[in-house]
């Protein structure tokens, strides 16, 4: 039975996982659960998976949630540290890494240095810290497991060869609720236009990600790290069906590519799994049904973020935390209704034309970059509002 802990259990990522180990109950034990201020799916959580250790964002909530479950147990934490320790709890086998944003990047760091495995769909962690964080998962022996069923994709059709003998990634993305739309309309689309993705069901921040493509952007930094191919190795591709995951082009000239419905609940059952792959609850893929594939080139113009994403990596250094930084400051703006969904990248641009590039070697300066970054995008979309 493999022990699991869970970070950001009430997520999108995090229920979804749950309901995999629901089905799996003679596979899975979960251990932990890290979650913010939705306490009462936190509780439902609690009674039917009977973790030992439970986090929440802050002492309020803690003694909130220990009134309402009562008893004994399980250990309740809080803050940063409560997640460390849900990250780092002694027999854990995996660790789901499903918060959203920088929260994550500390606990799952943590959880990388302890040698636990981490199953990866907080993209945000490798865009900020992936030279930190590879290099502990290389230290300790941690395996780094994608979530993302881009990567999931990417992982599974490089199993086909060798690494050397690839020529380049290409990920497939659906293009958003706005990939149709005339460019000039961007300037007066709503929060609530931008939150329907014509897809997948996400949460409200990777959902603007992916309208904005930032999401393709950081997916392209995350290949980089997890795989070890330079940036420009990775290219995108607009696919509106969202059937082929990814492909894998290797020197000879085949192309491998992943197909599936999309479930985020197959990605999530490999990475539970991997090497192994266990019976699923989906229904199965009819091509015939699917009909057309199409792949087109992603409008660069129209939406600038995934060419921001591309400076950043292949400038590397702190530019991508400053990257990621500004990125969350400006989405939370739009979702609050105080800039534009164009404002976004203007924002972002700002930040990283101001930035001054510096190495990163350690944790503290990711952390310094980061808060900066966020402040001067704060100071950004406030003359925006």
């Amino acid at each position: 039975m493999k022990r699991i802990s869970i970070l950001g259990s009430t997520g999108s990522v995090g229920t979804s996982t749950l309901e995999v180990i629901a089905r799996h109950p003679a596979r899975f034990q979960v251990v932990g659960l890290a979650a913010g201020r939705n306490l009462e799916r936190l509780e439902a959580q609690i009674r039917q998976f009977q973790p030992e250790i439970v986090s929440v964002a802050d002492a309020a909530g803690a003694a909130e949630l220990r009134r309402l479950i009562g008893g004994s147990k399980p250990e309740i934490v809080y803050g940063t540290e409560g997640a460390i320790g849900v990250a780092t709890a002694p027999g854990v086998d995996l660790v789901v890494s499903a918060f959203v944003g920088a929260l994550g990047l500390l606990p799952t760091l943590r959880a990388v240095e302890s040698g636990h495995d981490i199953a990866l769909a907080n993209k945000e962690v490798l865009v900020m810290a992936g030279e930190l964080v590879t290099r502990a998962a290389r230290a300790s022996g941690a395996r780094l497991l994608p979530v993302d069923s881009e990567h999931s994709a990417l992982f599974q059709c490089l199993l086909a060869g060798r690494r050397e003998e690839v020529r380049r990634l290409i990920l497939t993305a659906s293009g958003g609720p706005f990939r149709d739309l005339p460019r000039d309309r961007l300037e007066a689309v709503t929060v609530a236009e931008a939150l329907r993705h014509p897809t997948w069901n996400m949460g409200p921040k990777i959902t603007i990600d992916s309208a904005t493509l930032m999401n393709k952007g950081f997916e392209v930094l995350e290949a980089h790290w997890l795989f070890g191919v330079p940036p420009e190795s990775v290219e995108v591709v607009i696919h509106p069906q969202s059937i082929v995951h990814s492909l894998v082009e290797y020197r000879d000239g085949s192309v491998v590519a992943q197909l599936g419905i999309p479930d985020m609940k197959l990605p999530i059952l490999y990475a539970l799994t991997y090497p192994e792959r266990l019976e699923t609850h989906t229904p199965p893929l009819d091509l015939a049904k699917v009909g057309t594939l199409e792949f087109l080139p992603p409008d660069r113009d129209k939406f600038p973020c995934l060419d921001l994403a591309y400076r950043a990596a292949q400038a590397g250094a702190s530019l991508p935390t400053a990257l990621n930084a500004a990125n969350e400051v400006a989405v939370a703006a739009f979702l609050d209704g105080r800039i534009r969904f164009t404002d976004i990248a203007r924002i972002i641009a700002e930040v990283l034309d101001a930035h001054r590039l510096q190495p990163i070697g350690s944790i503290e300066a990711i952390l310094e970059v980061d808060a900066a970054s966020r402040r001067a995008a704060t100071t950004a979309a406030a003359a925006l509002a």
